[in-house]
């Protein structure tokens, strides 16, 4: 599943990251790695995607979120 899919107050953990070069360059360094997990803040339909990851806030386009895939963590 891709990141803008991921509800509001949810966890995941990124399993791949798929796009350009210019992308993936944006993305990891930013932070945003494989491995890494993710807790969804804002997820508001037509509107940035807000999450919260390694102490940092980061608000993410629709565009950037469809490449980004995770896989949902349940507690």
């Amino acid at each position: 599943m891709s990141l803008s899919e991921v509800r509001e107050n949810n966890d995941a953990v990124i399993t791949a990251i798929n796009g350009d070069t210019r992308f993936m360059s944006r993305i990891t360094s930013i932070g945003l790695t494989p491995g890494c997990k993710v807790s969804v803040i804002k997820n508001d339909s037509n509107r940035p995607m807000l999450v919260y990851s390694r102490d940092t806030m980061i608000a993410l386009n629709r565009r950037e979120c469809n490449g980004i895939m995770v896989e949902e963590v349940t507690v």
